[in-house]
């Protein structure tokens, strides 16, 4: 270090606690927790990651920052620009109004274990139960922390200590790495494989039951991949007839819990949990997060005394739900009384069933908005490659924007071939769509969006009207840090 490196001058810690600027800081945040985020600061001045100020109000200026950035939640509501509408890693399904008012109301205390009526202990389990069976026709319900808990609930209650029957067909992973073999093997119980890959007859399930052992038949729903071509599969009814007849319960491990008409929101059929319990299972479990668009959980429905031996097994108390959720589920399924209400209620159904109109006019409003234009705008719009009509204005082509044919997803490990037309806001980033991509998210809300072949592309699809602001002024950012003259 020369006598003339500007390191030589940083303070010590002392000195700099005792200014009146951070005697601030630190009767608002502790000493203790000032103290360490100085500190680091002072070590990031003294290896040469952050250029040394001149005075004293720049170290004033570096700790507030600092300190702003250590206050930062690391749980930090996101707007999702991806197009893909049930996103896992951005938490799924987006909670509809009244779900948000339900957990917010008993944020505080709540009857979760108390009867209002008699002044005594009640039970968690009965605020979701009737919404349950009034939606699928189950003769009860209960419900738990997530899916994966829902299905390892079931195969313990009714199978542990024994076998389970499923088709090599069906043995999925069902994301993050989680395995239904590696399931059922939590769940004490024991695989049984029948089968082939492709092809899964009812013999093949009747043989491993007449062998002995079999403690349950589980039925997987293929949700996050498709099988085409030469293949066979056992329906849900052939398995309810093999199990009634053997006495061998039936698990269907259904996912995604969809409980309006698929028809309706121009998406490819989906079995229901309404279809399984009609079919005769003994029990099914779906997610709360995913189309059913309420918070995360999982919800066992079936027949009484399956649910009943569900309810009484240990690991429903290591999986139960808080009252936060329980409110958040009750009043996203009380929506689905009327199905239309649903559609318009629910964020995720309607995200989906979004016209491609309505979305590029949207973009075409965003796109205005960044050019600083009081009035819409006529942007380009164009499939692939080939130009339509319009174009950008200053502001979009500084940005390299246009609007153009896109797709979005449905996610969430549903409907694996189904792609949504959608209208998309693309900008040509070239070997830059990374550093776009990180202005984007560094913006206050973060906006995550996705690249394409050099080319950043965001979907409105999947952002609430209400949010659109948000995105024109995350581009504008980008004009401003990134583009020549910004």
């Amino acid at each position: 270090m020369t006598a003339q490196d500007p390191r030589r001058r940083i303070p010590g810690v002392d000195r700099l606690l005792a200014r009146p600027w951070c005697r601030e800081l630190t009767a608002t945040h502790g000493r203790g927790w000032i103290t360490e985020r100085l500190r680091a600061l002072l070590d990031d001045l003294r290896a040469g990651r952050l250029p040394v100020p001149d005075g004293d109000e720049g170290f004033a200026v570096l700790l507030r920052a600092e300190v702003a950035r250590a206050e930062l939640p690391s749980l930090r509501r996101v707007v999702n620009a991806t197009g893909v509408v049930l996103h896992t890693n951005l938490g799924r399904a987006p909670l509809a109004g009244e779900a948000r008012r339900a957990m917010a109301a008993v944020a505080g205390y709540g009857n979760i274990e108390f009867d209002l009526d008699s002044g005594r202990r009640g039970s968690r389990y009965v605020h979701c139960a009737e919404l349950v069976r009034e939606r699928t026709g189950a003769g009860d319900a209960v419900v738990v922390n997530n899916g994966a808990g829902a299905v390892a609930l079931a195969l313990s209650s009714l199978a542990a200590g024994r076998g389970v029957v499923v088709s090599h067909g069906e043995m999925v992973e069902i994301g993050g790495g989680f395995r239904i073999p590696e399931v059922v093997e939590a769940a004490g119980a024991r695989l049984i494989t029948v089968g082939t890959t492709n092809r899964t007859r009812r013999a093949d399930y009747a043989r491993a039951v007449e062998q002995g052992g079999a403690g349950a038949i589980l039925k997987v729903h293929r949700s996050n991949f498709a099988m085409s071509g030469f293949t066979e599969e056992t329906g849900l009814a052939e398995l309810v007839a093999l199990g009634a007849g053997s006495g061998t319960p039936v698990i269907h491990d259904l996912g995604s819990g969809l409980l309006v008409d698929c028809a309706a929101l121009g998406l490819p059929h989906e079995p229901t949990p309404a279809d399984s319990v009609a079919a005769g299972v003994d029990l099914v479990a779906f997610s709360g997060d995913k189309l059913l668009g309420g918070p995360q959980a999982g919800v066992l429905a079936g027949r009484t005394e399956a649910v009943a031996r569900a309810k009484a097994h240990p690991l429903c108390r290591a999986l139960r739900c808080d009252k936060v959720t329980l409110a958040g589920l009750e009043a996203t399924l009380a929506l689905y009384r009327n199905p239309e209400r649903a559609r318009e209620r629910v964020p995720a159904l309607r995200m989906i069933g979004t016209p491609v109109g309505e979305i590029r006019r949207r973009a075409e409003a965003v796109l205005a908005e960044v050019n600083g234009e009081v009035g819409g705008a006529e942007d380009r719009v164009r499939a692939e490659a080939e130009p339509v009509a319009g174009a950008a204005g200053e502001a979009g082509a500084g940005l390299g924007a246009e609007i153009a044919e896109g797709w979005s997803l449905v996610g969430g490990g549903t409907f694996p071939d189904a792609r949504l037309p959608s209208a998309v806001i693309r900008l040509d980033a070239g070997e830059d769509a990374d550093a776009w991509l990180a202005v984007l998210r560094a913006h206050d809300p973060p906006v995550v969006a996705r690249s394409r072949k050099g080319q950043v592309v965001i979907d409105l699809r999947t952002v609430a009207p209400r949010e659109d602001g948000i995105v024109a002024a995350a581009l504008r950012s980008i004009g401003a840090k990134i583009l020549p003259g910004g």
